[in-house]
């Protein structure tokens, strides 16, 4: 081949080169690929939206309005009007696993919202004004309330609120914020450092605007994970709480289940235990085989 026609050929594959996109992929496609394609976690993903719909359902007043209805004679064998029996006053124990699902989502919901979301404004704080007082209250107050045994505390808070019905949620939200706050403090920590924080700097740009607008939003994907496994936690600890008479009042909980069945237990029956510690194992089971997938597809080291 001549020169002329080397010259020709490697200007036109330049030439189809510079045409060819460059494709670029963000870290939340990356991330919703491999999660497709991680079976145990789609798996899992499915058993939490069907919990999720039975959750709603029951908020809609579709499912397990008659959990408090005595529909039947005391302690019945499963049947196809009872389909886990009924318990010592002839409740239906399925409808009230069912509307258990809703408390538990309830207090899931809230609890790994609000503190994520607390977590992540102060960890956030902390973070950015690193080694000044506002980062040493915020230690303080986290090393405070960490060092406070759990369940004295939220006895504590259930007196203080005269048995109100939100008294665990305040307990919980109070306790768990502040795994999130360390985990976003310590990921803040390293993002300030980085060159685009430093140019918004140097053009004047607000430190709350840098903090809410160019920093916590790259914490999201930490955020997410620790959201669910907040989750998780709040439904592990309503239950033992709600066992305890420390939890749901005015309401149905597997808890309360577990609780009523110490009892039944004694006499032979075991419908209302096998009933709450089969749904509560089944959600927690998915949520954690969720997360933990979550976790391996966010996980940015992981991510090709």
């Amino acid at each position: 081949m001549s020169a002329t026609s080397e010259a020709q050929v490697i200007g036109t594959s330049e030439m189809a080169a510079e045409k060819v996109p460059v494709r670029r992929e963000s870290l939340w496609s990356k991330a919703i690929y491999k999660f497709r394609h991680d079976r145990t976690g789609m798996f899992a993903f499915a058993i939490v939206i069907a919990y999720s719909v039975i959750a709603i359902g029951v908020w809609l007043g579709w499912f397990a309005s008659e959990w408090a209805d005595v529909t039947g004679g005391k302690w019945e064998s499963a049947s196809v009007s009872h389909w886990f029996g009924t318990n010592i006053i002839g409740q239906d124990i399925f409808a009230r696993a069912i509307f258990s699902t809703s408390t538990a989502f309830e207090v899931g919901l809230v609890v790994a919202l609000l503190s994520t979301i607390i977590g992540a404004l102060l960890g956030a704080l902390a973070g950015f004004f690193s080694g000044s007082w506002t980062d040493e209250v915020v230690l303080w107050l986290m090393g405070v309330l960490d060092s406070i045994p759990f369940y004295l505390f939220v006895a504590a808070i259930v007196f203080a609120m005269q048995d109100s019905a939100y008294s665990m949620h305040v307990a919980m939200i109070a306790t768990f914020w502040t795994t999130a706050g360390r985990v976003v403090r310590g990921e803040v920590i390293k993002l300030r450092g980085l060159e685009y924080v430093e140019a918004a700097h140097a053009i004047g740009v607000p430190e709350i605007t840098i903090i809410f607008r160019h920093i916590l939003p790259n914490t999201s994907h930490i955020l997410l994970v620790q959201a669910t496994i907040t989750f998780v936690a709040a439904i592990k600890s309503e239950v033992i709480l709600s066992f305890l008479g420390l939890g749901v009042k005015d309401g149905m909980s597997w808890g309360l289940m577990i609780a009523e069945s110490t009892k039944e237990i004694l006499s032979g029956f075991f419908n209302n235990f096998l009933a709450a510690s089969v749904l509560m194992f089944g959600l927690v089971m998915a949520f954690n085989l969720f997360a933990d997938a979550l976790q391996d597809a966010l996980d940015p080291r992981k991510v090709g």
